[in-house]
């Protein structure tokens, strides 16, 4: 007999209840069933070895007492007990394996540049020393002016900087890119033992980020092995082993513009005891609602550790809490922080502290030392008299961050609210800090593994997210499969449900038109547009004249029969689609003419070989992938879906919370270009279809190019 998984179950679940599932699902007859053995959130079940494979794919992602459930193969997803952070600690490490592999590949391939993980050809223009002894370094093209290419090196992702043309691991230096503008893009680095020539030229490659992994296998070993303490009562309660506590909902002076829903969502999350989740679909308010959480927690007194998977999370979490009059104290690479927010990160507020006034005299020094290092003169160096100045300078330096050490501890001592990326929260700067409160924005985007760092020091955590959208992005599809790709917050909601979620439900973005499928597909019909948009459309913005393409909010224009086929880019193996994204770019120009700004805009497409032909054809036009507008909005939103072939294969279209996240970017006007011939195959997008010819928003290519 084959065993196989299911979870998670209903808390009070019976084996007669299992069975039915199994034997009803999985068209098997009782008699074929072995052992039901129920183990906290999961069932293991025993079937025949030869149906195993077919009751996996009947019933996973099926509804059990109402909730999805996962089924695989037993083994595969254990979620109790010490072996699931074996598992994830497992899992890691293929991802590592899988990062490392497809960076490695990518550098060395013709296409790195074009495919944005890789510049080349740079000329260092500036290098001058910042915060902390770090050397930062300023790279343009050969003609200053020149724009650089589209490339993936955002503020904050690890880079290699090398010598163009070199090959030799140590003319490497690991960096941070700081700053990324049309013309020139900003790196930090340690300071380095030689000189970097000012005439050589230069490439940065995107590098892989082992320093984070190897946060994350700590944090699985501490929690894995905690005994007798409150991580190890938050465990039990992660892991289905005991139940989450609640106290009475607090009365509280809740901020008047907030909704119903999002009030609820903060007195809900405030009585929890252990465990809170915020589920807040797109245009919810969902952030504004965790700053109010904050807001009400430091009003009672406790200590909260606000953080989220991605800088850029992170900083529009610090944004708002600034404007709601809180100061947070922002730790973390100030090279990863966005420049207008870089006053409340740590190592600034140190630099003004009193105690640091000693660190500031002795930092001048050892600049100094770097200069003259730096400095050529008339007479020949004394051997070694270079390396020698530098030593003497690092050691300053490291003066330096004593007193600066002083400073911080007196700063993180008197704060509240301490701001970070997950995997940015370490001992080194924290040391052993507890927290009365952590919360986790985006926590949907955030692998399972991370989310145990911040749990490490906190007595409660709130996450809040949104799972229908698009979940971390995951390498290796060993380790997708086998569970990496399903976070935290997904796995609690789908093991408790409302006993530890909210969902806000009054979205403040989307025209309700263009908000109805995905409401229907992804949130139960639950969302209600709000008023001020339920209505409104591109004819109601200043200078935009009525046209057909301003006065309707939802379109599909359904390319089927027009011999509009896919094809394979030469290059970079990726998918493209010529003609449809000629009448992609027909369809913006229409909207541009019609007086809708271009920065109004936005196409979203699939597939990166697609995004490379409408931007030539699109060049003053935003188009990216879904995943580059996650977390965004523009008034239109213009969609290509690239597939069209005789097999019905949509690929990565399978994953329709790719498709949430594009609908849901729009707020006036949403355009979806697709052959229905083909994307009808997936029982998804015969909804879909079927939806926008029920609300008359379906119209044939034929009708468009007439």
């Amino acid at each position: 007999m084959a065993r196989i998984q299911i979870q998670p179950v209903p808390r009070k679940c019976s084996p007669g209840a299992v069975l039915a599932f199994v034997c009803n699902g999985g068209k098997l007859d009782r008699k074929q069933v072995g052992a039901i053995t129920l183990a906290g959130p999961s069932a293991v079940v025993e079937v025949p070895d030869g149906r195993a494979d077919a009751v996996i794919k009947a019933l996973d992602g099926t509804k059990f007492s109402e909730r999805p459930v996962r089924v695989m193969m037993a083994g595969k997803a254990d979620f109790t007990g010490a072996d699931h952070f074996a598992r994830l600690s497992k899992l890691l490490d293929l991802e590592a394996v899988a990062e490392q592999d497809a960076i490695r590949r990518a550098a060395q391939s013709e296409t790195a540049a074009r495919d944005g993980i890789a510049l080349r050809g740079l000329t260092l223009r500036e290098s001058e020393f910042g915060l902390g002894g770090r050397l930062l370094l300023t790279f343009t093209r050969s003609m200053r002016a020149d724009r650089l290419p589209p490339n993936r090196l955002q503020p904050g992702s690890p880079v290699l900087v090398n010598q163009d043309g070199s090959n030799r691991r140590r003319d490497s230096y690991r960096g941070v890119v700081f700053d990324r503008e049309f013309t020139s893009i900003g790196v930090a680095i340690e300071p380095p033992d030689d000189d970097l020539p000012d005439d050589a030229a230069w490439r940065l490659d995107l590098s892989f980020d082992e320093v984070s992994r190897l946060r994350q296998q700590e944090a699985l070993r501490r929690a894995a092995t905690a005994n007798n303490d409150r991580l190890a009562e938050l465990r039990a309660v992660l892991l289905g082993e005991r139940e989450p506590e609640e106290a009475e909902s607090p009365s509280l002076a809740i901020a008047s513009h907030l909704n119903e829903p999002q009030r609820e969502a903060v007195r809900f999350a405030l009585a929890a005891k252990d465990v809170a989740v915020i589920h807040g679909p797109p245009g919810t308010g969902k952030t504004t609602t965790v700053v109010e959480l904050i807001r009400q927690a430091v009003a009672r007194g406790e200590r909260v550790l606000a953080c989220a998977p991605s800088n850029h999370a992170v900083d529009n979490l610090l944004e708002k809490l600034l404007a709601a009059g809180e100061e947070p104290v922002r730790i973390g690479h100030p090279a990863r922080v966005s420049e207008a927010l870089r006053g409340r990160v740590l190592d600034l507020l140190v630099q003004k502290h009193a105690d640091a006034r000693q660190a500031r005299k002795i930092a001048k020094d050892a600049n100094a030392l770097f200069q003259q290092a730096d400095t050529w003169t008339r007479e020949k160096p004394q051997p070694g008299e270079k390396a020698a100045l530098r030593r003497e300078a690092r050691a300053l330096l490291g003066e330096v961050r004593q007193f600066e050490r002083l400073a911080a501890d007196r700063i993180l001592d008197e704060a509240m609210i301490v701001c970070g990326t997950l995997t940015g929260l370490t001992s080194d700067v924290l040391g052993p800090r507890r927290f009365d409160l952590a919360v986790i924005d985006e926590a949907a985007q955030s692998t399972e593994p991370a989310c145990w760092l911040p749990l490490l020091r906190c007595s409660k955590v709130v996450l809040a997210g949104d799972h229908c959208q698009l979940p971390a992005t995951i390498l290796s599809t060993e380790a997708a499969e086998d569970g990496l790709a399903v976070s935290l917050m997904e796995r609690l909601v789908n093991l408790y449900g409302d006993q530890v979620a909210r969902l806000l439900t009054v979205q403040h973005r989307m025209n309700a038109a263009i908000m109805g499928f995905s409401n229907a597909q992804f949130y139960n019909g639950a969302l209600v547009a709000h008023e001020s948009v339920a209505g409104h459309l591109l004819c109601d913005l200043d200078g935009v004249t009525r046209e057909p393409q301003t006065e309707r909010p939802v379109k599909f224009i359904d390319t089927a029969g027009a011999g509009y086929d896919e094809e394979l880019e030469d290059e970079s193996g990726s998918r493209r689609n010529p003609q449809e994204a000629t009448l992609t770019a027909t369809y913006v120009r229409r909207l541009l003419s019609a007086g809708v700004p271009a920065d109004a805009i936005g196409v979203i497409t699939p597939y990166r070989a697609q995004v490379r032909l409408l931007e030539d054809k699109l060049p003053d036009v935003e188009v990216d992938s879904v995943d580059g507008f996650q977390g965004r909005e523009k008034e239109a939103i213009v969609i290509s879906l690239v597939r069209s072939n005789n097999e019905g294969d949509i690929g990565f279209l399978g994953d329709t919370r790719r498709t949430n996240v594009a609908f849901t970017r729009a707020r006036r006007s949403l355009i979806v270009i697709g052959d229905s011939a083909t994307l009808a195959n997936h029982p998804f997008y015969q909804a879909m279809i079927a939806h926008f010819e029920s609300i008359d928003a379906y119209s044939s290519v034929w009708e468009e190019t007439e």
